[in-house]
Formats: structure tokens, C-alpha cells, sequence
């Protein structure tokens, strides 16, 4: 498969194009406004085609996008591409709201392109293991929390931008609710709360709480103010498992603990690059003409939990799904 790269955003570069590399398939072509940027990238990663417009990239000989520009950038470049027919792999989240995710969804449908929304966290082993050790250990699943924090450096930078859909929980936030409801499902009543630290005019800082139709609770973190700590804990009525660097180990080995009253147990996985697994989750899913795990009507869920935090953290109230 040949792809193509929509702007030369970090984390494509440092992440997404070197898994793409070490597949079977390709980075073809990279766009970016600027053609000494383009140029400069395409050096690095040995990338034949380079252009200095988006919509160039378009119409180059590819099979598929990687598109990683800013969160309010997404669903706009995501439904040109579907026009171009081309297949979507889009960093979260995938628009800016639940309306624009149904939207993109919807369009990508008609165009007949698959649509993966990037969580990379997602095809990593030990986060298989933990659906899998939930379900057959833990018995009913009563609580889980989820937190996804780092230091923002101080200065300008998109993720602080309200015009391009900015703001901790779009940034990280998304991860814990993700977690949360891989876990235990849709949750049926959500509260939440904001704060904007920075008075850059989005969320710094934000805390909410789920709660689900069988009693069960989620509580999600997320922030640009405190160190690096990214972690889920689940609770059922037999056991409890946690993870830490749960949503982007790196090339670490991880470990999954887990218990119940008889055992407790620590599972360790290999170094593994959860880019690479996406790329070929993505791929072989276009190959069978299947829908992806995080697939648009996922990322459709996700966005909706995530408009009912910032609906309570604005109105105060408690927000129904």
C-alpha cells in the first residue's frame, strides 16, 4: 500500500512514518505548506514525492492518507481525501465535535473509503490482554480509572488553540474516555469539569465522572499542567488489573498487574511499536474490506462522551447520552 502524509506534523514524523517503513508497504508522497519543510522530511525519510500543497498530495499515485495536521483540521482534509478516493488513517480525534464526527463518518461511507480513527494504544498486546483479562477474571466490571497528564512547554502551540479544537481532553482526555469505555461501554450520565490555566481559551485541565445503567463508575483525568503519568485501573467484583505508560509505552517493555483473591499476577510484554501494529491493523482491514477496530463509529462514541464533559463543564449539569 502506498501512502501519503498529510503535513509533516511530529508525531508522523518521529512516529507514523518509520512504522509505515518498517511494514510491507510505503510512504510515497508528504505534503506540507512549506516546500522547504516537505523537502527537509521527505530527506529524512527517503520519501520520493514531495508537495507543497494538500491538495497535490490528493492526486498523487497513492492508496491512503495519514492525516496527523490539528485537531480541527481533521474533518475537512479526511472527507477531501475520501473525495479523492483515498483511505483515512486520522489521529484522534477525529473532529471537533460528535456532529462533525457523524458528518466525516457519514461521507467517507458514501465515498466508499475505510475510515480508522489513530489510537494507537488500542493494538498494543498488553492493551488486548487487558480487554481480554477483564472480561474472563475480573467478573462484573464496577469502576475504572483512567488519567493521561504531561507538561505543556510555555508558548505558542496548536494544542492551546480554540480555533483549531485545542484543549487537553482533545489532546490526551480523549485516551482515558477511550479507556473507560473499552472497558465498561457507553456511559449513560456524564459530569464533568474545565479549567483553562493558562487563560489560552481552552482546557488545561479537566475531570469528569461516568456513570453507566448497571451502577458502574468511570473518573478520567487529564491535564498540560502536572508530570507525565498516564495509567488505568479497573475494579470488578472478582479482581482488578492496572497499567502504567498505558497509552504510549514507547519501545519499553510493559507490564500488565492484575489479581483477584487467589493470585495476583504481573504480565510482562515485549518492546513493541503500537504505530507499526496500527499501520497493519489499518491495512490488512482495507485487504478484507473490514471495518477497523477504532473505526469511524467508534470515534463517533468517543466524541460524544467527550461534548457531554465540556456540555456539564459549562452548564454545571449532569448531561444524559
Amino acid at each position: 500500500m502506498q501512502f501519503g502524509i498529510l503535513s509533516t506534523a511530529n508525531i508522523g514524523d518521529e512516529s507514523v512514518v518509520p512504522a509505515i517503513r518498517s511494514t510491507d508497504h510505503e510512504v510515497r508522497a508528504i505534503a506540507s505548506r512549506s516546500a522547504d519543510a516537505a523537502a527537509a522530511y521527505a530527506d529524512r525519510h527517503d520519501i520520493p514525492e514531495t508537495y507543497d500543497s494538500y491538495d497535490d498530495l490528493l492526486d498523487a499515485d497513492i492508496d491512503a492518507v495519514y492525516v496527523p495536521l490539528p485537531n480541527g483540521l481533521h474533518a475537512e482534509w479526511t472527507k477531501r481525501a475520501a473525495d479523492a478516493g483515498l483511505h483515512v488513517l486520522c489521529e484522534k480525534p477525529l473532529a471537533a465535535d460528535a456532529d462533525e464526527a457523524v458528518d466525516v463518518v457519514e461521507h467517507c461511507a458514501d465515498a466508499g473509503v475505510t475510515l480508522m480513527e489513530a489510537f494507537m494504544y488500542r493494538y498494543h498486546p498488553r492493551t488486548v490482554r487487558a480487554v481480554d483479562v477483564a472480561r474472563a477474571e475480573l467478573g462484573d466490571l464496577r469502576h475504572v480509572h483512567a488519567e493521561f497528564s504531561f507538561q505543556l512547554e510555555d508558548g505558542p502551540d496548536v494544542r492551546l488553540d480554540p480555533d483549531l479544537a485545542g484543549g487537553a481532553l482533545m489532546d490526551v482526555g480523549c485516551y482515558p474516555v477511550n479507556a473507560a469505555r473499552t472497558f465498561l461501554g457507553e456511559p449513560a450520565l456524564v459530569s464533568g469539569h474545565t479549567h483553562d490555566r493558562r487563560d489560552a481559551g481552552v482546557d488545561t485541565e479537566v475531570a469528569a465522572t461516568f456513570e453507566f445503567d448497571d451502577g458502574a463508575t468511570a473518573t478520567i483525568e487529564a491535564s498540560f499542567e502536572t508530570p507525565i503519568h498516564q495509567t488505568y485501573r479497573v475494579e470488578g467484583t472478582d479482581g482488578w488489573l492496572e497499567a502504567d505508560a498505558a497509552f504510549n509505552p514507547g519501545g519499553s517493555e510493559t507490564t500488565l498487574r492484575w489479581g483477584t483473591d487467589e493470585k495476583t499476577v504481573e504480565e510482562t510484554f515485549d518492546p513493541v511499536d503500537s504505530y507499526r501494529l496500527e499501520i497493519e491493523h489499518f491495512a490488512a482491514s482495507i485487504e478484507a474490506g473490514r471495518d477497523p477496530l477504532t473505526d469511524g463509529e467508534e470515534a463517533v462514541a468517543n466524541m460524544r462522551a467527550i461534548d457531554a464533559i465540556y456540555e456539564s463543564s459549562a452548564t454545571g449539569d449532569t448531561i444524559p447520552l
